[in-house]
């Protein structure tokens, strides 16, 4: 089924024209695509078209991606020094806990078309339900000096002992 489900993804963003630059199927959560950061603005204009582009802008670049995340998943416990997010629900339902602090909150659970906004710092972790979860996800990278990547994750908990 991991296998089907990443297909039928990336056959769907090639159909609505996106260049996928990376993608990692091996996480024990799921996985993701990175988009082209050229195509930032269709990936907006696509997933996020209820929010002007300007209003995602934090003085840096913003880096697009799609993740993926099994049923009865979690990514970890996690927050980043170099990033804030938002976030979309693509195919649903998913949950979401969130926290200003390492205390990990009850998770919320959101539908399809739902936003979730991330800031710099905040502590998050997407969660799998009875089925796939698929997530559009904005970096918005604040130091543009030193760009957010997958080392700027600070891992409070994690269902894998990473």
């Amino acid at each position: 089924m991991t296998t089907e489900i990443f297909s039928k993804i990336a056959q769907q963003l090639s159909e609505k024209g996106f260049t996928v630059a990376s993608s990692d199927f091996t996480r024990p959560w799921g996985g993701f695509f990175v988009i082209d950061e050229s195509q930032t603005q269709k990936f907006i204009e696509t997933y996020f078209p209820s929010l002007p582009a300007n209003s995602l802008l934090q003085g840096a670049r913003l880096s697009p991606k799609i993740l993926v995340v099994g049923p009865q998943k979690r990514l970890s416990w996690q927050y980043h020094f170099r990033r804030a997010e938002v976030w979309r629900v693509v195919d649903g339902p998913i949950a979401v806990a969130q926290s200003d602090t390492d205390e990990q909150t009850e998770p919320k659970t959101y539908q399809n078309g739902e936003l979730i906004t991330l800031k710099q710092g905040e502590r998050h972790r997407l969660i799998g339900l009875d089925t796939w979860g698929v997530v559009a996800e904005i970096w918005q990278h604040t130091n543009a000096d030193h760009p957010s990547d997958e080392a700027d994750i600070v891992r409070v908990q994690d269902d894998f002992s990473r």
